[in-house]
């Protein structure tokens, strides 16, 4: 019997922001069996690629532009309040705050249940692939503007 891949998780709008589902491995965690703060990094990373990719601004769409672009963390402040650990279901909640220039500033958070593990503000940017800063584009601004 071959038994079919279930799609990659997807997540969903609950008004404006994204909620994304995350399951902690346990290649997430440290020696102990708590979530390794780092992991939380590369949750929260997740999160705002899937909430590109839902506002129909997906990596790949910005890369094959006629001038390749990309969106690189700038400045990220975390919180950490309480530990997650491995085989526990959390949400990964993003909300974008601002869009100006070349820098869109997200707030996100990492929830398990209605209690919030982590919390962060972040501030992406768009540069070029030669790591010069440019205006978010005019199309990719329209979409993302409906989510601030």
């Amino acid at each position: 019997m071959i038994l079919e891949s279930p799609a990659p998780a997807e997540g969903r709008f609950d008004g404006t922001t994204f909620v994304f589902p995350i399951r902690v491995y346990y290649e997430d965690t440290d020696f102990s069996g708590v979530v390794y703060h780092a992991s939380y990094l590369r949750f929260m990373e997740r999160g705002r690629s899937e909430f590109l990719r839902a506002a129909g601004v997906p990596h790949q769409a910005m890369l094959a532009g006629e001038r390749p672009l990309v969106w690189v963390v700038r400045h990220m402040t975390v919180e950490f309040a309480r530990p997650a650990r491995v085989d526990e279901a959390l949400n990964v909640r993003t909300n974008a705050i601002e869009l100006a220039g070349a820098r869109m500033r997200l707030k996100q958070a990492v929830l398990k249940g209605s209690d919030i593990l982590v919390t962060a503000d972040v501030e992406v940017c768009v540069i070029t692939l030669d790591g010069k800063p440019r205006r978010v584009p005019d199309e990719i601004r329209k979409k993302l503007q409906a989510f601030v």
